[in-house]
C-alpha cells in the first residue's frame, strides 16, 4: 500500500502542481487513498520531495533533480517495479504492469520524454504507447526491456 501511495504522490506531483500537504492529502483522498497528514509529512520525507518554482512563479512539490535519462530515480524504481512484461506491434508498444500500477509507471516513462513517442495512455494494469514508426517502436521496446532488466 505504501508503495501505491507513494507512486500516486509522484504521479499527481508530476500532472498537476501541488504545492501544500492539505493539497496532496485532498487529492490523495480523491484517488481513494485514506491517509493522515502524517503520513503524508512522512511520504514527503521518503521521497525527498522539495518545492521548487514553476514557471509560474509559484511554488510546487517536486523530485527536484534528474539522473536517469530525466527521470528521478524514484521514478526509475517505481517503473521498474511495475512493469510486468513489454511488447510490440507494429508502432504500438504495450506494457503490462501489476494491478493498479499502469498510471503510476506511465507518468514515469512519460516524464523520461523517450524520442518517436507521440503518446501514452494508462489503464488499470496496461500502458499503450504510439510510435512515430515501427523502427520508433522497436527501439523503445529493446531500451524499456533493458531498462526493468536492471531489477
Amino acid at each position: 500500500m505504501k508503495t501505491r501511495r507513494q507512486a500516486k504522490i509522484l504521479e499527481l506531483i508530476l500532472l498537476k502542481p501541488i504545492d501544500t500537504q492539505e493539497e496532496l492529502l485532498s487529492a490523495l483522498k480523491e484517488s481513494g487513498f485514506d491517509v493522515t497528514q502524517a503520513t503524508i509529512s512522512r511520504d514527503i520525507k521518503e521521497l525527498r520531495l522539495i518545492k521548487t518554482l514553476d514557471s509560474d512563479g509559484h511554488y510546487r512539490y517536486s523530485t527536484g533533480h534528474h539522473d536517469f535519462n530525466g527521470i528521478s530515480s524514484k521514478f526509475h524504481s517505481i517503473f521498474v517495479d511495475s512493469v510486468l512484461s513489454i511488447d510490440y506491434a507494429n508502432n504500438i508498444t504495450v506494457i503490462k504492469c501489476f494491478p493498479g500500477m499502469a498510471q503510476a509507471a506511465c507518468a514515469a516513462l512519460d516524464s523520461m520524454k523517450w524520442d518517436g513517442v507521440v503518446g501514452t495512455l494508462a489503464g488499470e494494469d496496461t500502458i499503450i504507447i504510439i510510435a512515430r514508426s515501427e523502427e520508433h517502436s522497436i527501439q523503445l521496446t529493446t531500451d524499456l526491456k533493458k531498462l526493468i532488466s536492471s531489477r
